[in-house]
């Protein structure tokens, strides 16, 4: 279930002594996992109306959108994309000193954002910055809409910088860093390694969950923000969970908009979304997404500590199983840790979370309403 869902928790206390074929069946799970998800973002979830993901629907009236080949043959190139991305960051980690069976499974969990690894110490295992950095680059790279290759392949050469969801992925990214490390400059400057800080960043937004540094001892604040971060997630349409990053955007707008109402009464105000309007019924599925994401996270947690976990391995548990990041915090779970010696109960709440988390919530419970299907 950690696999399919691109989840990367694992309960192998000692991944180095695996089969080979047991590594690469992780690693194809998750790759199967990312794209399986990316191809129903963008060609199911919109009609299904859910959790505001009709906003990226392939047929609407915006000019930008004609050039856009039919749901068949976008499947297609989206499954082309994927999988040329996925050699070239295998080919990436060869030259940079990898063997063939690590860059061959790292590269395919790295493109899907899974983070599974063949080491115990996951990346951080190779001790290489140039490694680091590729994964990165191909997380990034991972976490970006798909939709967006597609409208660039089309003739659209602007998308990557124009649209909105990617710039403030960015923005989420440096800000994250710049905050952290500023934090540990100042409170701990012997943790400060803006290496570390990157990678880790960029890994738990993505919700990958590659590991290179023992992030427990940065101090309080750093976990309260990969905790946010966790929740947060990248671009709708990307391989990545969470609440995801447009969904937050028109929150904030609607906010936003709320509060210069109060302020100029008889003003008028439309809520915009890639310089297009958004309707109510839109933002009343997006509120209503977000209401559930944290009632079931809630639930989860509460669950957990039912079962005997501490506080931080339970709300930690429960974020990263509905979120998908693979990691939790803490000393049982956290970086470097596993879920091996969680009760049997406590894992199967916890694949319930992932479940829930990497099919949107309510896609699930929208397939069991009789009215959907007579729709």
């Amino acid at each position: 279930m950690s696999g399919i869902t691109t989840t990367g928790s694992t309960i192998i206390p000692n991944l180095e002594t695996m089969p080979k074929g047991i590594l690469l069946w992780r690693a194809i799970l998750q790759w199967l996992g990312g794209i399986g998800i990316i191809v129903m973002a963008i060609t199911l979830m919109p009609i299904m109306n859910v959790g505001g993901m009709q906003l990226f629907k392939i047929s609407n009236n915006d000019s930008s959108e004609k050039i856009l080949p039919k749901s068949k043959e976008i499947a297609l190139r989206l499954i082309f994309i994927y999988s040329g991305l996925t050699a070239l960051c295998a080919l990436a980690y060869k030259i940079l000193g990898m063997g063939f069976f690590d860059s061959l499974t790292h590269a395919m969990t790295t493109i899907a954002t899974g983070g599974f690894s063949n080491y115990n110490e996951s990346i951080g295992f190779f001790n290489s910055f140039s490694i680091e950095i590729a994964a990165m680059i191909f997380i990034i790279l991972g976490s970006l809409p798909f939709i967006a290759y597609i409208k660039f392949l089309s003739g659209n050469k602007k998308i990557f910088f124009s649209d909105i969801q990617i710039k403030t992925f960015f923005k989420i990214i440096f800000f994250s860093i710049a905050i952290l490390s500023i934090y540990l400059s100042i409170n701990n400057s012997i943790q400060l390694n803006l290496r570390s800080i990157f990678f880790n960043v960029v890994s738990i937004l993505t919700g990958t969950g590659y590991v290179n540094a023992q992030f427990d001892n940065w101090g309080g604040f750093p976990l309260i923000l990969f905790l946010g971060l966790m929740f947060i997630g990248g671009c709708a349409g990307s391989t990545t969970c969470g609440i995801k990053i447009f969904r937050i955007q028109i929150i904030y707008s609607f906010i936003s908009n709320q509060l210069k109402k109060i302020i100029y009464p008889k003003g008028i105000f439309v809520l915009k979304y890639n310089q297009n309007p958004v309707d109510n019924k839109f933002i009343a599925s997006i509120i209503s997404f977000i209401y559930m994401y944290f009632v079931i996270f809630f639930v989860i947690a509460a669950l957990l500590s039912v079962t005997g976990l501490d506080f931080i391995t339970s709300i930690s548990g429960a974020a990263t199983s509905i979120s998908n990041v693979g990691p939790g915090l803490g000393s049982i779970i956290g970086p470097n840790g596993n879920f091996s010696s969680l009760p049997d109960i406590s894992k199967w709440i916890l694949s319930l979370g992932m479940i829930l988390g990497r099919l949107e919530l309510f896609a699930i419970l929208v397939l069991f309403l009789p009215s959907f299907w007579r729709d």
